[in-house]
């Protein structure tokens, strides 16, 4: 259950990654606080089913095929939105893919499309929410999903995605620097194992089959978060009561890292 607990009805939302997991989750936590939800994504019914349901539920969105790996659409994607919902306030900056493969193994092919995806992508749309909300002079909050990836690998696989999500969390205190006096925040989400697809999948890939939830025996606390738990975090993020955090990277590993 979404609990309301601020008003964002003043608010437009951009929530890539929105066909599962935790884009997923954001998006429905976002619009049930009142702002209108842009939901990008590849997986067009599932745009569809989320935008749909969060409609049910009486809330405002409007689904965007986007491919994160390719930029005329992530360019395009903020001007969409502006010309069907308003001008963006919010972004979540959460699309990604996963390798769990060993550098030495990695095709050329896909180095490029997960760097496409998690990095130049999330950076040229942070870009141009930015520079629509400082023409129109207004405040707005970026959000980027990193991980805790960025801060530990055990060198089992995933290289380049560690690599790529260090950089989002770079990406996030360089860019609140350059846009502190727009009063453009920029913050991010470096979470742990959480359960979802994606994390299901990186699981499957490096431990020949296993699923995400036996992971839970090798926890410090026994368990796998579920992207409610990211909750509290996102909307602190967003509230504009947050108004003087900005370049903070937040952990939630729920103490599965060594530190």
């Amino acid at each position: 259950m979404i609990e309301s607990k601020m008003d964002l009805s003043n608010d437009v939302a951009i929530v890539t990654g929105a066909t599962s997991g935790l884009g997923w989750r954001f998006a429905k936590v976002l619009a049930a606080q009142g702002a209108k939800v842009a939901l990008a994504g590849r997986r067009v019914e599932r745009l569809q089913a989320l935008a749909e349901e969060i409609t049910a539920d009486g809330g405002t969105a409007l689904s965007i095929p986007t491919d994160m790996s390719d930029m005329a659409q992530v360019e395009a994607l903020a001007a969409t939105v502006e010309d069907h919902l308003g001008l963006p306030t919010i972004l979540i900056n959460n699309a990604g893919i996963a390798d769990g493969q060993l550098a030495t193994k990695m095709d050329i092919g896909f180095m490029e499309r997960l760097i496409a995806v998690n990095l130049t992508g999330p950076f040229l749309l942070a870009r141009e929410v930015a520079k629509r909300l400082i023409k129109a002079k207004q405040p707005g909050r970026i959000v980027n999903i990193a991980s805790i990836a960025a801060y530990n690998y055990d060198g089992n696989g995933a290289a380049l995605y560690s690599t790529s999500k260090s950089a989002i969390a770079r990406m996030t205190e360089t860019l609140a620097v350059e846009w502190a006096r727009f009063y453009v925040n920029v913050n991010a989400i470096a979470p742990g194992l959480v359960k979802s697809e994606m994390t299901d999948g990186m699981a499957q890939r490096m431990q020949a089959g296993d699923q995400a939830e036996d992971f839970a025996a090798h926890t410090k606390r026994g368990r796998v978060p579920t992207p409610d738990w990211l909750d509290s975090t996102l909307l602190y993020l967003v509230d504009p009561a947050s108004h003087a955090v900005t370049g903070t990277v937040i952990k939630i590993d729920d103490g599965q890292q060594d530190r």
